[in-house]
């Protein structure tokens, strides 16, 4: 007679609505970080980093011409010709040095933090030139894009919940203002809320005469520039985010789990939130992360109609002035910014969404 063999039967019970969903993860009680995942990512970017850092390298010396020879041209023959080898020399511009040697020179001096001198910014180190308009590029297009993101998810996780209600009235308007130019919105604001009203300032990030400083007045002053800018920012770009997170909550509102969790009896707002907008949210983060890094460029149309001094105003003034140093710094800056924007998200992505570890894997 043979003894029956009998398999362990797991007493704890299982919850429907959290098999292969996003909150299986959360409901075990902790994220285990995804190594390997986080590893093969990293490898990959600093493939991309180095491909984009050469590529920053060899494309100012494919076009015509350079910063030295556009500085030369603007002193009307008043240096003698021996100052264009010199300022050659100090720019890595020399054509006698072989183009593989400038390459490794300058990654040299990129190591060691050395990013060159800008002719337009009267021969003042390019990381100075930088610092000075990052900040400002950050303050207003970064608030702008955070801004836009929380309150268009967040409205379209509400918009796709009551599908079919008067909400959904918004979605046309938004996406309608989405389609408009920044620079056209931007001039009729001005027109309107400036000119017209008064209430904001035209332009500028603060009244010539003001001592910039950690002080009420100075504070005051940028907040009060930076709000008609911001405000056109989040309106024209709101538009994508609604619509993103309403098609994606109208997609998840079909699951399984989604209906075992209203059959259950659990609050409203609990399956919206917990299950529902959880999941949706998921390709609203790369896109998220995609602007994050786009920050760092600025919008230059913007700065441009608002006469603000940020990175994409910066961009265009060394573009004008063939400086390119700069531009090699600003793009440098901007690549970079991408790059750990996009490695965060697939972070997040990962501890977010366990499938997409396990298909990496």
């Amino acid at each position: 007679m043979s003894a029956e063999i009998t398999t362990p039967v797991d007493p704890t019970p299982v919850d429907p609505t959290l098999v292969g969903t996003t909150a299986t993860v959360a409901e075990r009680g902790g994220v285990r970080v995804p190594w390997r995942f986080i590893g093969g990512r990293a490898a990959f970017y600093l493939f991309t980093a180095w491909a984009a850092i050469t590529i920053n390298f060899f494309l100012p010396r494919m076009m015509k011409g350079d910063a030295v020879d556009a500085y030369m041209a603007r002193s009307q023959g008043q240096l003698p010709p021996e100052a264009e080898k010199a300022l050659r020399a100090l720019f890595g511009l020399d054509k006698s040095v072989p183009l593989w040697q400038q390459y490794f020179d300058y990654w040299g001096r990129l190591l060691h933090g050395d990013l060159g001198l800008s002719i337009s910014t009267g021969m003042a180190p390019v990381g100075q030139a930088i610092a000075s308009a990052l900040p400002w590029t950050l303050g207003l297009v970064g608030v702008a894009t955070v801004i836009s993101f929380v309150v268009g998810t967040v409205l379209g996780a509400v918009i796709g919940w009551r599908r079919g209600g008067r909400l959904d009235a918004l979605v046309p308007i938004t996406t309608f203002m989405g389609t408009v130019p920044y620079f056209w919105l931007g001039l009729i604001f001005i027109a309107i809320f400036s000119t017209l009203l008064g209430w904001f300032p035209a332009g500028h990030a603060y009244e010539v005469g003001v001592d910039p400083g950690w002080n009420t007045a100075f504070v005051s002053e940028v907040v009060s520039h930076a709000a008609l800018p911001v405000i056109t920012i989040v309106i024209a770009s709101i538009g994508g985010w609604v619509l993103g997170m309403r098609n994606m909550m109208l997609t998840v509102l079909d699951e399984d789990y989604i209906t075992v969790a209203q059959a259950k009896g659990m609050p409203n707002r609990r399956v919206l939130w917990r299950y529902a907008a959880r999941n949706a949210v998921l390709p609203q983060i790369q896109s998220f992360a995609l602007a994050l890094g786009f920050i760092v460029g600025g919008t230059i149309v913007m700065e441009m109609v608002f006469s603000y001094p940020g990175i994409g105003l910066l961009l265009l003034s060394a573009t004008n002035a063939k400086d390119y140093a700069l531009m090699q710094g600003i793009f440098l800056v901007l690549v970079l910014a991408v790059l750990i924007a996009n490695i965060l998200a697939d972070i997040a992505y990962a501890i977010l969404d366990p499938r997409t570890r396990q298909t990496e894997a």
